[in-house]
């Protein structure tokens, strides 16, 4: 879907608070990715809990995928620039993620799930986001969707498609949208030079990931593979992102903090202590997924 916009204007952009360099580390059966959004950024960041980036050409970086493993408490994310990977999970649902396509699965109050690649060779990148669920949601019955390439509306405007994932953006309506966290999630493709205006409640959290060229944000440049931090100066209206000297592509997330405690152990995201050990003995008992 594609729709051609004149785009509103900016008139007081955030700027970069800090930039970020993601940890390169394994997960699953030894799949290697940068986990960019990493806990200790959970509250400035809130409501996203994780993001980690994943590219690669090396079956051997990807092939051992992510075995059936267990969640409770937020919503997963998962954006696939290039490859193929396979859901299943304890609730009966099942997809293929394709070139373009999105799975949006909200854990609840549990289930257990397996994302395998369905490829032996050629590349694999994507993304996998971890949106947190408020206190009074954390409980509710899984829930899973698949989104093809196809069913992601984007729009235009000079040098400029983004695609709109989740949220809205100049009058167009991403595939997904929530209620509490009023999350944006644009994928932005960008020529050259080319400049991408995009308006933010100021009390929003925000920030942008840079995965192919550069982007300058105010005065500040941020290359690819890095995370910018934006700031929550009063009064800020938007965003303004201008592409270097090449093309670029660039995630900008953002969303409404839900200002609750965050406790997590591993899988798990919770607000107490008690509801913690009470995850972990739902899954040792097999009452998680039930």
């Amino acid at each position: 879907m594609n729709t051609t916009i004149t785009p509103k204007t900016v008139t007081s952009g955030r700027g970069v608070e800090r930039l970020i360099t993601g940890q390169a580390t394994q997960d699953g059966a030894g799949v290697k990715l940068t986990r960019v959004l990493t806990n200790d950024l959970q509250h400035r960041l809130d409501p996203f809990l994780m993001l980690d980036a994943f590219g690669t050409d090396n079956p051997g970086d990807y092939i051992g995928g992510f075995p059936d493993h267990p969640h409770r408490g937020f919503e997963t994310v998962t954006y696939m620039i290039a490859g193929r990977m396979r859901h299943r999970d304890s609730a009966g649902h099942e997809g293929l993620l394709t070139n373009g396509g999105v799975q949006w699965m909200t854990a609840g109050r549990g289930v257990i799930h397996s994302e395998m690649p369905e490829q032996e060779n050629g590349r694999m990148e994507g993304f996998q986001l971890w949106l947190n669920l408020a206190a009074q949601d954390k409980m509710q019955p899984a829930w899973y969707r698949d989104i093809p390439t196809g069913e992601i509306p984007e729009l235009n405007v000079p040098g400029v498609t983004a695609r709109v994932i989740a949220g809205s953006s100049h009058g167009v309506t991403g595939a997904m949208l929530r209620a509490r966290t009023e999350p944006l999630l644009l994928d932005i493709h960008l020529d050259a030079g080319a400049v991408f205006e995009q308006p933010l409640p100021e009390t929003h959290n925000a920030f942008v990931y840079v995965y192919r060229g550069a982007l300058k944000i105010i005065d500040r440049v941020v290359d690819t593979q890095r995370m910018a931090i934006l700031a929550n100066p009063p009064a800020s209206d938007g965003v303004v992102l201008r592409a270097l000297d090449a093309p670029t592509r660039a995630l900008l997330i953002a969303g409404r903090p839900l200002r609750e405690p965050i406790m997590q152990y591993g899988p798990f995201v919770m607000n107490t202590r008690e509801q913690l050990l009470q995850a972990v003995h739902d899954y040792q008992s097999g009452r998680l997924a039930a």
